[in-house]
């Protein structure tokens, strides 16, 4: 057994990055004609996934090398205090499945001694491989390894990373957990081989969308991150329906596709809101009021702007200030922060016009 000091020797270092690792294989030269267009396309597309796949797998055997591989009863190994996937059967996990019913499982899983429970283990990566051999009944070939917390998220981390093969929300959820868990956003970053930004992002959208709805909708694979930072954006900016917890267990919700599932709740949230009357008679006046378009000194109009005694709603034209909201989004807690220390007493100020100017 390697000593205490070189556990995970190497693991943060770039030479264990997807795109940067020693025992990369050189690329081979691109074929002809296929370098442009919808081809050249498909073919990079290819190329990088098998990069991907290659890079894990490099991972994963500088983890385990010069570990014995043991058999081990997937009943007694659990999984990692940090969850990172969302259970679904999807073609992939199938194919998986199929692939060691057929010829065995081909490269391990790495798990450590369970802290808290003599005689068990836990799950550093390789939660699927374990998942197929419990469906199968069959034992799961491991190596054994004392990590510490730490450690243990690191390699589940980065081994994730490099096989790219979570959604967005699966990494936003495993982001938030380690932050709630206490770590630093050093940490996050080195397990998610991601930047700061990145990681600001992925926490942010999880804080502001509902826990049951993200459970609700699921993995949503072919959901990418603008779609997500939208919805977390209206989930941040509006009212949810009243009956949202009603239409998450309708059956038309839960029997589509977890992308579907994204889709409707998205469509849910940009319903527009009855206006409601206030008071009685000829005099009745409406709660909403006309939406008015506030105008950056260049001339473009960034947002449209509409009240209600309520509520205030922002719509940023993604045409006219592409970025914008993203930017916005990421600097909000600073934002705030300000306006809480800066605001005074004050009268009511007249409202901008149509040009965004006041009094």
């Amino acid at each position: 057994m390697m000593a205490r000091k070189n556990l995970l020797a190497g693991l943060t270092q770039p030479k264990l990055t997807a795109v940067n690792s020693e025992a990369s294989p050189p690329r081979a030269a691109p074929l002809p004609f296929t370098s442009r267009g919808a081809v050249g396309a498909v073919t990079r597309s290819i190329d990088d996934l098998a990069n991907k796949a290659n890079a894990a797998r490099e991972l994963e055997a500088r983890l385990t090398s010069g570990q014995v591989i043991v058999d081990l009863d997937p009943a007694s190994i659990d999984a990692s205090f940090v969850a990172d996937r969302m259970a679904q059967d999807d073609e992939e996990y199938q194919a998986l499945r199929e692939s060691i019913a057929q010829s065995g499982q081909d490269s391990p899983i790495l798990v450590r001694p369970h802290p808290a429970a003599p005689g068990r283990f836990q799950v550093a990566f390789g939660h699927r491989r374990l998942r197929a051999a419990r469906d199968l009944g069959k034992p799961v070939r491991a190596v054994v390894r004392p990590l510490s917390d730490r450690e243990l998220v690191l390699a589940q981390g980065q081994e994730n990373s490099a096989r790219a093969n979570l959604s967005f929300i699966e990494r936003a959820r495993f982001a938030h957990r380690l932050e709630e868990s206490g770590y630093d956003r050093e940490t996050i970053m080195l397990a998610l081989s991601a930047d700061k930004t990145t990681v600001s992002r992925l926490i942010t959208v999880v804080q502001r969308i509902p826990a049951e709805v993200v459970e609700a909708i699921g993995p949503a694979p072919g959901t990418g991150r603008d779609r997500w930072v939208d919805l977390a954006a209206a989930f941040h900016q509006g009212q949810p329906p009243r009956d949202l917890a009603r239409r998450l267990e309708g059956g038309a919700f839960r029997s589509a596709e977890s992308d579907a599932r994204f889709q409707q709740v998205l469509a849910w949230l940009s319903e527009p809101e009855p206006a409601r009357s206030i008071g009685e008679g000829e005099g009745a006046r409406r709660e909403r009021e006309p939406a008015r378009a506030w105008v950056h000194s260049s001339g473009a109009r960034v947002m449209k702007i509409q009240s209600t005694e309520r509520a205030t709603t922002l719509a940023i034209d993604k045409a006219a200030a592409p970025g914008f909201d993203l930017f916005l989004l990421e600097r909000m807690e600073d934002i705030y922060s300000r306006f809480l220390a800066e605001a005074q007493p004050r009268g009511r100020k007249k409202r901008p016009d149509a040009t965004g100017r006041g009094d």
